[in-house]
């Protein structure tokens, strides 16, 4: 299968490139046709893999593309999940080139999307042609591949309700995650949650003139800033009442083991081209990126931004707050415990709005199941080295949701890697993860598939 993945190298590039292309950012609705016309290139290049059969699945907001292969009712099923929606571009001036005009450089495919989630869900399918064509394909296949991961997978929990007959399976396989390294190959076994937020305070009720007012009227921007800073201490530890108190610890043995990751402080630092690392005292930069929760301000405005000066005293200004959750915390009681802090520390000089947008719960998967095994195997085969199982940074909504709604634990098997630069300019992904993710994929199921003839046990004891 590897010399067809090579053959076919130039025409699985271009199919990407395609996709790339289509600006389907969920978060903003000018781009509602291009989301729409993602869609219907996702079914069709299904289709044209050797799915039995694609559609698209209307929802309250972008649509889901369901697809399926089905060899006998009898064998095992993964579904297979993605999202072809993408963060919007913004800020502009910052790419290095257009953000929906794929280049490559330096084995890096540059578009938005590149590695989140449209290279990634795209190896699926391309595994899917690959494994067909060579009559390689073991078990049943189905796809959901969704248009609203970037904005928080709203109506995702009502179409899992609605269709858990069609979404049947044993496994949920899922590439929207990272490797450590492509020296040192990982697969994700837990994400943290999120609760998003938008917080509004406002002042007089109109703009007012800086020195006829400055001084005498609460300023909005400084009210906001003086309140966003109040929410950590002076070791970064946040000082909501209660956000704590769920938060699952992990052991001395536990962080022991963790810390026998081969990660690189200064090489981490020089690559993001900081001096210093930050964060909660106690616990080091690879911990606090996955194990421990955090509360980070993504966007601040308020007054006037634009060329030149003008003396304003604003009468409102706005933020945008994400927290990332770690096992035990809810989303839903954060978001309330955040909203009753932030109103209960707002002066009297001015009102406070508190908008949450989404949430998404925290995970964990098994290390232990047949598909964790197989996924392993399959690095191992492709990659040479037995991969170290990690727990990330990000948040995937929908894996805890497969476990509540359908019973089913997932696989996370990314192959993205930091320096990707994922929701930020000059996203990208490398050609060789991309090709190296098609093999690893069908390796997978090389592995998962041998449960017909119970040969698997073998070969992972072998």
């Amino acid at each position: 299968m590897k010399d067809y993945i090579e053959k076919n190298r130039e025409r699985f590039l271009q199919e990407l490139f395609d996709l790339l292309r289509i600006p389907s950012v969920s978060a903003d609705s000018k781009y509602k046709n291009d989301v729409i016309k993602t869609a219907n290139f996702i079914k069709d290049k299904l289709l044209t893999a050797g799915a039995d059969k694609a559609e698209i699945c209307e929802t309250a907001g972008h649509p889901v593309v369901y697809a399926e292969k089905i060899l006998d009712k009898k064998l095992p099923t993964v579904l297979v999940y993605g999202h072809y929606d993408v963060q919007p571009p913004d800020p502009l001036e910052l790419w290095n080139s257009p953000p929906f005009e794929p280049v490559i450089k330096d084995d890096r495919i540059y578009a938005r999307g590149a590695c989140d989630d449209k290279g990634q869900m795209y190896m699926h399918i391309k595994a899917l042609e690959t494994m067909l064509k060579h009559n390689a394909l073991k078990c049943n296949i189905k796809f959901l591949i969704e248009g609203e991961e970037e904005i928080g997978s709203d109506n995702l929990d009502k179409f899992l309700v609605v269709n858990k007959e069609k979404l049947k399976a044993d496994v949920v396989l899922i590439s929207d995650t990272g490797l450590f390294s492509n020296e040192y190959p990982s697969i994700t076994v837990g994400l943290r949650g999120l609760s998003y937020i938008e917080v509004e305070v406002i002042g007089p009720k109109r703009d007012l003139h800086s020195g006829m007012y400055g001084g005498a009227v609460a300023n909005p921007v400084n009210i906001l800033c003086e309140m966003i800073a109040s929410l950590k201490d002076k070791n970064n530890k946040i000082t909501i009442p209660g956000f704590y108190d769920d938060v699952a610890e992990l052991t001395k043995e536990e962080r022991a083991e963790m810390s026998e990751v081969p990660f690189d402080l200064e090489e981490y630092k020089k690559s993001l081209d900081i001096e210093e690392v930050h964060g909660e005292a106690g616990y080091n930069t690879l911990e606090r990126v996955s194990i421990r929760p955090t509360l980070d301000l993504n966007g601040i405005w308020g007054g006037y931004t634009g060329e030149g000066a003008k003396t304003v005293l604003p009468s409102k200004a706005f933020a945008k707050l994400s927290m990332r959750l770690v096992p035990n915390q809810s989303s839903k009681k954060i978001t309330e415990l955040f909203k009753k802090h932030f109103e209960s520390i707002a002066p009297k000089s001015v009102k406070v709005k508190v908008k949450p947008h989404h949430g998404g719960e925290p995970a964990l998967t098994p290390t232990d199941s047949v598909a964790y095994k197989a996924a392993s195997k399959a690095f191992e085969e492709a990659w040479g080295k037995t991969p170290i199982p990690m727990r990330e940074g990000g948040s995937i909504p929908i894996v805890n949701l497969f476990k509540k709604e359908l019973g089913l634990n997932t696989v996370l098997m990314g192959f993205g890697l930091d320096e990707d630069a994922i929701h930020s300019p000059n996203e990208s992904f490398r050609v060789f993860n991309y090709f190296k993710g098609i093999e690893t994929i069908t390796l997978f199921y090389k592995y998962y598939g041998k449960l017909n003839n119970g040969d698997l046990e073998k070969d992972l004891h072998s």
